[in-house]
């Protein structure tokens, strides 16, 4: 008998036996370890013994005492004050939002520390906070011009400045929390373990295209999902929930690939509880496989592998297994954590047992939610149709979604007019893990964006257009850069913010990932460790650059490029991609960031792009590339590289760039041209000519 066995017969959790197990001497791992007749008898003994011996009690062998600890309960702001303000004397931008009650005009000051506290609105004007802070308006404007912030009197300043003056006048400045800060805390808030009740898993399908995702499903909903799908390959995030009589539901995401489940984690969302990972048990793994292993574990989330098309004659579960193992994927036969599932979408083979296995992780995970209360969730997808508007696709993580409830979502809001679950029926409302379409909404949020619901309509506009107004100066202040560079590692390390870099490797050919890892290894540190959490060969692609905003890593490319469109996710997400075409300069450049000496970067800017369509041959001049530029303006004095299937095939100058038969000094966007590759005779039809010029910008160790 198994543990997971015994622990279903009893009522007990798998987790707990396994405990009790050890704690007997018994050699078992985790739920699947097989015990024999004498060690069930010795198990039910033990639990029949401690219940015996303390009546009606928990068993206090196996559970800790918890003792409420009493909380601390916040004063009334009835705070005496060296100095007393009026309300009349104080702007609306300095007051501070009481939750709940009507805006009161007054400034909170308090002593903390022998240095006085105010906690005000922000953002607040100069007049405002010269106010609060009990000085005259011209030398408040005379501060801001010390530290080179040139403002007029009714120009709001935000959180940061205001630092900067409590810094300067020795008092501390705290931000008064908003409607919406106080909303979230009331969501955050810890549960009562009393209200906490068992709920379903999310669970994730990835694997390489064509290995059978979809169709997995298909056959575990008894549908015909696949069918719908353009070509039979999921073009569209979908949210499904799988009904198991007697036991409950699961939840499944179909993606069309692990970049969808990645930029859902690079935003914060962390829905998936366990990834099925599926691999054709005819194929074995694929490039695509291993890329989502790697981001499975990235996000720290258990892996089931279903082996799929197990009833094909050329299947071969075995060499599955073997093949996975070198990628951190060992079976519970061979010593391993990781449960593998022979299955076959087209029979029906080992359906059932994959969602038993589902639903035993899922109890070894312990997952919990609180059906009463405001629902909060993360949006899976969403569509502007024309006749309903908004639809938004969206999974309940906690409380429950009812149908009138006002929910804001990003920068937009709305009353749910209608609720719809996967199957397009009409719900009244959604609990924990439930996955319903909603209506409603004024715009179409982002994927992975958060929801919740708001108290009233007049609140949720108010926080959807201060969201609208952050967005609006965030976008023209261009501050995107938040993730880890090598510019800003050496303060990082310094003030103990940094303890690990992360890094995605890709290059040119396999034996360059191993030299380029080895030589990486080598940099000892006693401050910060380094760990590559994907390497690949290949171009950087949108993939990559999600993996690397979600993990705060940075990408090294080893003579390859950036894809067309992974560039505007860079630049969005602020990733910092590093290309290099020696592998001792990378080792150099990580060696001195870690170290502070990181010499002025150098920022490389693409001038143009040109297609090849033919070649010729010239006596004079050797072989010519006719070609189209498709992108910006080549020009004969930029540097060049040919870029082939997303590697770079060749890095240098160009000895000549005509038009027609003449000489030209730059050719622009749609117009033909003949370019010759200084020292590279080997350009082929369909090639890409890169032209770029490099610039030295200043390391900024912010």
């Amino acid at each position: 008998m198994r543990i997971h066995e015994l622990a279903k017969e009893i009522g007990k959790p798998s987790k707990d036996l396994v405990v009790l197990a050890k704690s007997l001497g018994f050699d078992v791992k985790n739920h699947m370890s097989a015990i024999s007749d004498e060690e069930v008898a010795a198990l039910r003994k033990s639990l029949v013994g401690g219940s015996s011996t303390q009546g009606d009690k928990p068993n206090e062998s196996t559970e800790a005492k918890v003792e409420e600890v009493p909380k601390k309960v916040k004063k009334p702001l009835s705070l005496k004050l060296k100095k007393k303000v009026k309300s009349e004397d104080i702007p609306e931008a300095a007051v501070e939002v009481e939750p709940s009650k009507e805006v009161v005009a007054e400034a909170v000051v308090e002593e903390k520390k022998d240095l006085k506290v105010i906690t005000v609105k922000m953002p607040i004007t100069v007049g405002a906070l010269a106010t609060h802070i009990n000085l005259k308006t011209a030398a408040l404007i005379k501060l801001l011009m010390d530290v080179g912030i040139f403002a007029n009197v009714n120009q709001l300043l935000n959180e940061k400045i205001c630092e900067l003056v409590a810094n300067k006048c020795e008092i501390i400045i705290e931000k008064a929390p908003s409607e919406e800060e106080f909303l979230l805390k009331e969501l955050k808030k810890v549960d009562r373990s009393e209200d906490l009740v068992m709920r379903p898993p999310v669970v994730t399908l990835m694997g390489h295209v064509d290995h059978g995702k979809t169709s997995l499903l298909d056959a575990l909903r008894k549908s015909n999902l696949a069918s719908k799908e353009s070509g039979k390959i999921t073009q569209h995030i979908g949210a499904y929930e799988i009904q198991i009589p007697g036991k409950g539901f699961v939840t499944f995401l179909d993606t069309p690939g692990h970049e969808a489940f990645t930029a859902m984690r690079s935003r914060g969302a962390n829905v998936t509880d366990v990834v099925v990972l599926v691999v054709a048990a005819d194929d074995g793994p694929k490039p695509q496989t291993v890329e989502a292993i790697d981001h499975a574990m990235a996000a720290d989330v258990p892996i089931v592998v279903a082996v799929n098309k197990i009833d094909l004659p050329s299947a071969n579960f075995e060499q599955v297994k073997t093949q996975l193992q070198s990628h951190g994927l060992v079976s519970e036969d061979r010593g391993g954590k990781t449960i593998f599932v022979p299955v076959s979408a087209k029979t029906g083979q080992g359906i059932p047992d994959l969602l038993e296995m589902l639903f035993l992780e899922s109890e070894i995970l312990e997952l919990k939610a609180n059906p009463g209360g405001s629902a909060q969730g993360t949006v899976i997808e969403s569509k502007l149709t024309k006749s309903h508007g908004a639809v938004t696709s969206v999974i309940v993580q906690n409380g429950t979604l009812k149908l009138g409830d006002i929910v804001i979502c990003g920068q937009f809001y709305g009353k749910i007019r209608a609720m719809h679950n996967d199957r397009g029926k009409t719900v009244k409302e959604a609990g924990p893990s439930r996955a319903v379409e909603i209506l409603g909404l004024s715009g179409v949020p982002e994927s992975a964006e958060s929801f919740f619901v708001a108290p009233d309509d007049k609140t949720a506009k108010k926080i959807a257009e201060k969201r609208l107004l952050e967005i609006r100066e965030k976008e023209l202040s261009a501050q995107f850069s938040k993730h880890i560079s090598l510019d800003d590692l050496f303060s990082g390390i310094e003030s103990g913010d940094i303890k690990e870099l992360r890094m995605i490797i890709k290059t040119d050919v396999q034996g360059s990932i191993e030299a380029l890892q080895q030589s990486l290894e080598k940099i000892l540190s006693e401050k910060i460790k380094l760990k590559t959490i994907h390497a690949g060969v290949g171009g950087i692609n949108e993939s990559d650059v999600m993996l690397a905003a979600a993990s705060d890593a940075i990408i090294i490319g080893f003579h390859v490029k950036v894809d067309q469109k992974a560039e505007p996710i860079r630049q969005k997400e602020g990733v910092d991609i590093r290309l290099y075409s020696i592998i001792y300069e990378a080792v150099q450049d990580i060696t001195n960031a870690m170290e502070g000496l990181l010499e002025p970067t150098l920022k490389e800017s693409i001038q143009g792009e040109a297609l090849v369509q033919q070649k010729f041959k010239s006596s004079k001049l050797g072989i010519i590339a006719g070609c189209m530029v498709t992108k910006g303006k080549i020009s004969r004095n930029n540097r060049i590289r040919v870029i082939r299937e997303g590697i770079v095939a060749f890095d240098g100058k160009m000895s000549s760039l005509k038009r027609f038969k003449d000489d030209v000094k730059d050719v622009a966007e749609g117009h033909d041209c003949g370019i010759v590759v200084e020292g590279f005779k080997d350009v082929q039809e369909n090639d890409i000519i890169e032209a770029y010029k490099i610039e030295k910008v200043a390391t900024k160790l912010v």
